[in-house]
């Protein structure tokens, strides 16, 4: 009779009746791997994870996954095993299970031969770790540069679940009783050390003070840029956006996002519902607002040219149109003061888009599930105003408008960028001068501190060969340094022209992103000669080399000719091995996003 009360415990869920499909698209039971049988897949998957000690009662749980991109190489992510621990609690007090795997991680100052290669192969994991594992919610835990959007890339293209969580900027640090801080300030000193005006003993000294703690760079840079633009796009916590990376509120925002994702992987909201081309007209606004990096452009374009439905919808004209109704609002360096703990203190992102309302899309959803207007709603209720001068209202701006400009003409035919908003010397942005032009960055190094370098302070300096294709990588090279005799004379801008990118942190009046890029045969960039007149000019957005369309063109047909050849590098592209070989042979152009051709939504 005592067998009689044994209850024997039915299979769980039905997992293993032979009788029945496995249908269930959550848990465990979405993406089982390809045995041929689904029931013994799901079994064995079963058998493995429960060597790591779960229970049924675990497992059935809604699983999130955690992405980890700790890196001994990263010390922007050094607090991402915190992180962890603080989005775990967030999952585990709202009924989920947290599963954390690791993925690729990418750093500025330790990526050859640039970070940028590497974005598309860390969307690439992303994409592929995410699709792979059985997750109903992906946290994905970034900060530096190029992680971030490396991220939305691929989990938009994946299109299961995802939250992003930022790793958080870093606090300044005091030299001489002035607040100096990475990475704006590493450029100033070190512009100053390369012009005598400060010796090595205290260009060491500053060493020591520019990143004095973990976290992302404290200003305005790229980093910063997109934790902003990723907030505006709906993606995460306003807050998440500028809390320090050593702050108690960053592990608060780590917690919160855990709960988050339990909630949003119970309803499904995948990013390719969530996200529409309101949400990036809300993230540009916001990127032209705050003088962000022209890193963000780039940026943004691969990112909804990985949605179905934007590709192509966003473009360049996307961000002029914007930039032209949007004030400068932010007094953040590079463009302004003050450092991103400072933006924090005033009141962040909730602050900022109160401001921003008016030009704001505000039914476009959230990852909440609210609107971005209800977001800001709730914000309101809570927030205290104060009087501050780092966040300005619309009628006290920085600048009027468009911080970020977009030039046109016949040496850049599909675009270029500027950051208006950071150039140091204003009547460099309408100007006309003689080009000085550097091959590539090895002509550069070898020529920019030659005193007998043909240049004065109206030259323009030309930078080729450093685009997506043409380094590889598209290098942060663009911010082309004063030469020495120029610099020690106490020039501290030049107009500078490149198809390169330069770092978010910078300043000067440089146009970047020049496509197509010298590496292109076609390219008429590719064409310009030492002693070519450039004409700049910010008002009419052009861009433009002083010589006929006769010339240019036979020009570009001789260099065509050269680079095609046998010997010539385009032969040698077509058969390089390895990662290298394919970059170069499917990487796009700067206003298309470098993404490689075949990443984005309609494929290749």
């Amino acid at each position: 009779m005592e067998n009689a009360d044994l209850q024997v415990e039915p299979e769980p869920n039905g997992d293993y009746d032979l009788t029945k499909p496995i249908t269930s698209t959550s848990g465990l039971r979405q993406g089982l791997t390809s045995y041929g049988d689904a029931h013994f897949s799901l079994f064995l998957r079963k058998v493995f994870i429960k060597a790591l000690g779960y229970s049924e009662d675990a497992l059935s749980r809604p699983i999130v996954g955690i992405i980890n991109t700790f890196s001994g190489f990263n010390p922007c992510h050094a607090n991402v095993p915190q992180l962890i621990e603080a989005v775990k609690r967030g999952v585990h007090l709202n009924g989920g299970l947290a599963v954390e795997f690791p993925t690729i991680s990418v750093h500025e100052s330790f990526s050859h031969p640039t970070s940028m290669f590497l974005r598309n192969l860390m969307s690439m994991d992303t994409e592929e770790m995410i699709r792979a594992q059985p997750l109903d919610a992906c946290i994905m835990i970034g900060g530096c540069d190029k992680t971030v959007p490396a991220q939305l890339m691929g989990g938009i293209s994946a299109n299961k679940p995802i939250l992003p969580l930022i790793t958080g900027p870093m606090l300044p640090g005091s030299h001489r009783g002035k607040r100096i801080g990475a990475c704006t300030d590493c450029r100033n000193n070190w512009a100053a050390f390369r012009a005598g005006e400060i010796d090595v003993g205290e260009i060491s000294a500053v060493n020591e003070e520019l990143a004095p703690t973990i976290g992302t760079c404290g200003v305005m840079g790229t980093a910063s840029t997109m934790a902003c633009v990723t907030a505006a796009l709906g993606m995460m916590p306003l807050r998440g956006a500028s809390a320090p990376a050593v702050s108690s509120a960053r592990l608060r925002i780590a917690e919160e996002t855990g709960a988050n994702a339990v909630a949003v992987a119970k309803s499904s909201r995948k990013p390719q519902d969530i996200l529409t081309k309101e949400s990036f007209f809300n993230a540009i606004t916001v990127l032209q607002a705050i003088g962000g990096s022209t890193n963000a452009v780039v940026h943004l374009l691969a990112i909804a040219n990985r949605h179905p439905e934007l590709e192509g919808v966003i473009t360049l004209q996307t961000f002029e149109e914007i930039g032209r109704k949007t004030p400068l609002l932010i007094d953040l360096k590079p463009s302004g003061d003050n450092y991103m703990n400072d933006f924090h203190n005033a009141g962040g992102m909730a602050a900022l888009l109160q401001v921003l309302r008016p030009l704001l899309h505000l039914s476009a959803m959230t990852i909440t599930g609210q609107t971005l207007g209800e977001v800001l709603d709730l914000a309101q209720a809570k927030r205290v105003s104060f009087p501050q001068q780092i966040i300005r209202p619309l009628s006290d701006p920085l600048h009027p408008s468009s911080s970020l400009v977009v030039l046109r003409g016949n040496l850049a035919p599909n675009g270029a960028i500027m950051k208006a908003s950071a150039s140091k010397d204003r009547s460099l942005l309408t100007h006309t001068g003689p080009a000085m032009v550097f091959e590539n960055s090895v002509d550069l190094s070898q020529r920019i501190d030659d005193p007998d370098l043909p240049v004065t302070k109206d030259s323009v300096l030309v930078l080729k060969g450093i685009g997506p294709i043409g380094n590889p990588g598209m290098p942060e090279a663009g911010l082309i340094p004063i030469p020495k005799k120029l610099a020690m004379a106490g020039v501290k801008d030049m107009l500078r022209l490149s198809d390169g990118r330069m770092s978010g942190t910078a300043g000067g009046t440089i146009a970047l992103h020049i496509s197509p890029e010298a590496a292109i045969p076609d390219s008429p960039f590719g064409a310009v000669e030492t002693g070519d007149m450039i004409t700049c000019d910010i008002e009419t957005r052009r861009i433009h080399v002083g010589v006929s369309d006769e010339v240019l063109q036979s020009r570009i047909l001789q260099r065509k000719q050269r680079l095609e050849g046998e010997t010539g590098p385009v032969q040698e592209r077509k058969k390089r091995r390895g990662y290298r070989g394919l970059y170069e042979r499917s990487v796009n152009q700067a206003h298309q996003g470098t993404d490689f051709d075949f990443l984005t939504a309609g494929g290749a």
